[in-house]
């Protein structure tokens, strides 16, 4: 038999080796876009549903037309559920990825089958041996394709909001090339049947690879369009800081202004009478605004009216804040990057003490300092219940997490303004967000 009479005639691909390449790229669609389940859990649940998926596969070996339809259904179904279980994402998600791996795993199966029936042709060597190799060789290059595709669209994401529009766009889309792909395989006589196996083969090859391009150009598009909306909302908020602080600017001066008449009063009221109780309440009094004077005087007027204006707001609301400030070491530092940083890292530690009942525990300390040529800011504030983390940030616990979430993302976005880094920990009740900055602020 010559090479090209053994070529026309491509024998169907095992449907063990389809099992493994659906497997596999759910596999490595979980370990890429995140993991609900880790360690052992996840290597059991992956064994199960491989030997499920294989034993599925090879027991409807064998069905044609509406079966074999239905058969391939099913498969999509195990993947989904595998997706679903193992993976941390949203039901839209967990379809879309569904659609790209059941893609990616056409192309990866057609593609090895082709390379194996090649091989043995070519060099006539024990079947099993150079099967296993070739699978695993293809297998291994393509998932690893695969695996840093998948790492580089959804790696730094948290929390996947796919639309239902973007859902259905991507089952329509697999759904047509797991079609045409296939388009050979039907018995009538089509302008686009295939003539022959090899014909059938590469054309099922080629429009799977086509449709893995596809699908991830327009996953590659989800990521710039959010990475774009994310940016729209951080300018907001980085606005949204800058005129809360203008506005406490002006009520502050007009603070200000109250407690200088106050003090003139007082000073009316002192020599106007000597009676003891008057004299005690005036001290008191006159102690009250002592204290405000001093309050959040850091030696930066920006810092000095949006300390003030947020303590302003923890008193009203029972909350202890202390700041031991060098307002002196922001003198270089953009006024609306200032309002991004303290702005937003006040803002989340105070709606974070709202939520404790005992007014005793709601604290909250700032400090911001010089040490080793780093500029050192550091938010603490005591929380009570869990808290959820993804790509080293605060998950939001609000319902719309589309619209929440992103105030720390924007004070982050700011730090790397100026090459430093946020860390944040939590222990013993205590949540700190440290910022490091190095050098001079320029």
């Amino acid at each position: 038999m010559t090479t090209a009479a053994f070529i026309t005639i491509f024998p169907d691909i095992p449907r063990i080796i389809t099992a493994l390449a659906e497997w596999l790229a759910c596999l490595v669609c979980i370990l890429s876009t995140g993991r609900r389940i880790t360690g052992m859990r996840l290597a059991a649940v992956s064994v199960c549903f491989l030997a499920v998926q294989s034993v599925y596969m090879t027991v409807t070996d064998g069905f044609e037309g509406v079966a074999w339809n239905l058969c391939m259904a099913g498969a999509v179904l195990f993947m989904y559920l595998f997706i679903r279980i193992c993976a941390k994402n949203t039901g839209n998600a967990a379809v879309c990825f569904c659609g790209s791996s059941f893609i990616v795993s056409e192309f990866a199966a057609s593609f090895a089958w082709q390379i194996w029936c090649y091989i043995d042709e070519m060099f006539s060597l024990p079947v099993f041996f150079w099967g296993a190799a070739v699978v695993a060789l293809v297998y291994g290059i393509v998932f690893l394709v695969v695996w840093r595709l998948d790492r580089s669209v959804f790696a730094d994401e948290e929390g996947l909001d796919i639309s239902r529009r973007e859902t259905v766009i991507v089952v329509i889309s697999a759904v047509l090339i797991f079609a045409v792909s296939n388009l050979g395989f039907l018995s009538v006589n089509l302008p686009f049947s295939g003539r022959d196996s090899l014909e059938i083969f590469n054309m099922r090859t080629l429009v799977d690879l086509g449709g893995v391009a596809i699908l991830y150009a327009y996953q590659s598009q989800w990521k710039s369009a959010r990475i774009q909306r994310e940016l729209e909302t951080i300018q907001t908020i980085l606005h949204s800081q800058y005129e809360q602080y203008k506005q406490a600017q002006r009520t502050v001066d007009l603070i200000n202004y109250r407690y200088h008449d106050l003090k003139n009063h007082i000073i009316a009221l002192r020599a106007d009478g000597n009676a003891t109780q008057r004299h005690e309440y005036l001290d008191k009094l006159e102690q009250e605004i002592h204290d405000y004077e001093a309050m959040n005087k850091t030696g930066n007027q920006v810092l000095d009216t949006l300390l003030t204006s947020k303590n302003l707001r923890c008193m009203q609301h029972k909350i202890n804040m202390s700041c031991v400030v060098d307002g002196t070491l922001f003198d270089s530092m953009d006024v609306m990057d200032i309002c991004s940083i303290f702005g937003n890292a006040l803002d989340n530690a105070i709606e974070c003490e709202l939520k404790i009942e005992d007014y005793n525990k709601r604290m909250i300390h700032v400090d911001a300092f010089s040490e080793k040529s780093f500029l050192i800011i550091r938010f603490e504030n005591y929380y009570e219940g869990d808290i959820e983390f993804a790509q080293g940030m605060p998950v939001t616990t609000k319902t719309e997490k589309s619209l929440h979430g992103y105030g720390l993302k924007s004070l982050r976005y700011t730090v790397h303004k100026y090459k430093g880094e946020v860390q944040i920990d939590v222990k013993d009740n205590w949540f700190s967000l440290r910022i490091l900055i190095p050098g001079e602020i320029s």
